[in-house]
């Protein structure tokens, strides 16, 4: 399959989270504003999609990771092509590859089963990230809002609705919306998903976000957290997501 190629487009960088911001990334080395890991996921989904098809959008899966910055106005090549493992647990399974900044395994027909959706969380105050209050287990506050894909512009240059319904960005860039409405997070950076789907929405679908921290813990000098994310919309489970963050960067040395 041929490489997916187009630039890079900085979704975020008058967002709250300053690592998209040219001066704010470069006190943590980075040479300029990180181009969001769910706006990278959403170039990496695309070739996904014309691989596996539409099926891929209501029952496909993803597991990913970003090695490396990715800025804005770089040239991205998504590279897809199978595994060559034998185990058979790779059958039918692709690697996807932009360089050396990111890789993943996708596949269709996962064996995940969905959950039922929790109680409902209300929102309280944002509160301080720390390692106390990202403690595992500690229950996030609900999102409940309709989709808006008209004001969707995570996945840009790429159309944030695809088959007619939202692209994978738009969706897991819900995983960071709970974290962002449930902490006053400094910057920081989104570093893998596992992303499991079980059915597609579109524009105005009512949806529910509810996440909990599965996990926090620190290495070489950065704090790291993964949340544990379920989206249900008008029909059900839409997909369940772990997100792992760096939610506290170690600064560069001066």
């Amino acid at each position: 399959m041929a490489p997916f190629i187009l630039r890079a487009v900085n979704t975020a960088a008058d967002s709250e989270n300053r690592i998209h911001d040219d001066r704010v990334a470069a006190e943590f080395g980075f040479r300029g504003g990180l181009v969001p890991g769910v706006t990278v996921y959403g170039y990496m989904a695309a070739p996904v999609i014309e691989y596996f098809g539409p099926a891929w959008l209501e029952r496909g899966a993803m597991d990913v990771r970003f090695h490396r910055p990715i800025y804005h106005d770089d040239e991205v090549r998504v590279t897809l092509h199978p595994e060559n493992d034998s185990h058979p647990e790779n059958h039918g399974r692709v690697r996807v590859e932009i360089g050396t900044c990111a890789s993943a395994v996708a596949w269709l027909d996962h064996d995940r089963a969905p959950r039922s959706a929790p109680a409902i969380s209300n929102l309280g105050d944002r509160k301080i990230p720390s390692r106390e209050t990202l403690a595992a287990g500690a229950v996030l506050g609900t999102l409940n809002f309709g989709l808006d894909l008209a004001a969707a512009t995570i996945s840009a240059p790429l159309d944030p609705m695809t088959h007619g319904v939202a692209q994978p960005a738009v969706l897991l860039a819900l995983a960071n919306r709970i974290f962002v409405e449930n902490y006053q997070l400094g910057p920081w950076i989104h570093v893998a998903s596992e992303v499991r789907k079980f059915h597609t929405v579109r524009h105005g679908d009512q949806l529910r976000v509810f996440g909990s921290i599965e996990n926090r813990w620190e290495r070489k000098g950065h704090e790291f957290v993964t949340l544990d994310v379920d989206i249900f919309g008008p029909n059900g489970p839409v997909e369940h997501i772990r997100q792992t963050a760096i939610w506290q960067p170690k600064a560069a040395r001066s």
